[in-house]
């Protein structure tokens, strides 16, 4: 019992060194560079901007706040640490080295590929765009920490020339600073939530290549129109710079296709006015893991999520957010199980490519749930361990 104790206490001081080290470290450029709101009139001008706060809302401010601080206290987090179930894969994740030649080629139906988490590059006709690319080890400030589960299936330098990168909100599950970095030469253009551009800007980024928008404003580019639309979250790469910039869901569309991706978000009643003004939508790239019933105000559960994929009216169901990075008490497989339930029953489409796979968007899209041979292997082997356990 005294060793337990001792380990809680150890744990408890580690994150309160490490919440100090935050602070202190705040001017890294890891961190980023919050926005100068006076220089930056559209944020002040934002109708999601409280200047009295001094910081991005949503749309119960109140509400969210008040049900945050509720439930991500301290010792919640502390208990994550000590009594989480085994959120990593034993082994590599099934994965398929794309053709990217194949993959580049012009189409009149998307293609796209899932690097794990919310990391996709998908081809719109002909066009290359890159979402929330995370490809560093780690998807946090300190690299012993959240370490993705497997290396990437493609390496940054094997990508194809990138014509946009979109990006959904700051936290470091989305937005890595190595690999917009890697950005800062190349042609590619930014598009971004209100305050975004500030780190990008700091990390080396031109900011004529950078396109920032507020919520339901929008920007057409090489035939491809790219709308911000809200979500209910928060941001923020460090204790001092709380909902400094946005947060956003996007709609990506041409006269041809139409895709919507959620980034982070609680569900809300924004989901039904996207899909009144935009949709239907061929395919709805919708935030689908790292969920918990005390984080409902910022992170969907599965049956929510499948109704926020009802109310969008999309035709298609592609769960991201998952399988690369635990930060939840589930299992890294849970959200494939618990989406696929939820959809079965409302009768969505259901589409879950393997890592590194190239899915091309249209009526014959297929794909296998890769997954169930791998849970009903753990599923096994935990019954024979019991088993064993009772007999002796």
């Amino acid at each position: 019992m005294k060793l337990k104790i001792k380990r809680r206490y150890f744990i408890a001081g580690a994150m309160l060194i490490l919440g100090a080290g935050s602070f202190l470290l705040s001017s890294c450029s890891t961190f980023g560079t919050p926005p100068e709101v006076k220089v930056s009139g559209s944020i002040e001008r934002s109708l999601n901007y409280d200047k009295q706060r001094g910081q991005f809302v949503n749309r119960r401010p109140d509400i969210i706040e008040q049900h945050m601080k509720e439930n991500l206290k301290f010792m919640d987090r502390l208990e994550w640490f000590r009594s989480r179930p085994s959120g990593t894969p034993a082994k590599a994740l099934p994965q398929v080295k794309p053709n990217l030649s194949e993959f580049v080629k012009k189409s009149d139906s998307p293609r796209v590929i899932w690097f794990g988490h919310s990391s996709l590059l998908i081809n719109l006709e002909g066009k290359i765009i890159l979402i929330d690319p995370v490809f560093s080890g780690s998807a946090s400030p300190f690299s012993f920490m959240v370490k993705r589960f497997q290396k990437p299936v493609l390496q940054l330098t094997e990508l194809p020339e990138i014509d946009y990168i979109v990006i959904s909100h700051d936290h470091y599950d989305h937005l890595d600073i190595d690999t917009i970095k890697f950005f800062k030469d190349k042609k590619c253009e930014f598009l971004v939530p209100l305050g975004v551009g500030s780190h990008l800007k700091g990390w080396g980024i031109d900011s004529k290549r950078i396109t920032e928008l507020d919520w339901w404003s929008n920007v057409k580019k090489g035939g491809i129109e790219f709308v911000s639309t809200p979500a209910q979250h928060f941001s923020g790469r460090s204790f001092l710079q709380k909902n400094k910039t946005l947060w956003s869901s996007w709609v990506i569309r041409t006269a041809k296709s139409k895709l919507f991706f959620s980034g982070d978000s609680g569900y809300d009643v924004h989901f039904k006015e996207i899909g009144k003004r935009y949709g239907p939508f061929d395919i709805a790239f919708m935030e689908t893991g790292q969920y918990n019933k005390r984080w409902k105000p910022v992170h969907m559960l599965p049956h929510e999520a499948a109704k926020a994929c009802l109310e969008l009216n999309a035709k298609r169901y592609f769960p991201v957010h998952w399988g690369m990075f635990e930060l939840a008490f589930h299992t890294w497989y849970d959200p494939a199980l618990d989406i696929s339930h939820e959809l079965d029953l409302n009768m969505v489409s259901l589409l879950t490519p393997k890592l590194g796979e190239i899915l091309e968007i249209n009526s014959k899209a297929k794909t296998s749930k890769w997954w169930e041979p791998i849970v009903a292997e753990i599923k096994s082997r935990k019954q024979n361990k019991t088993g064993q356990l009772s007999m002796k």
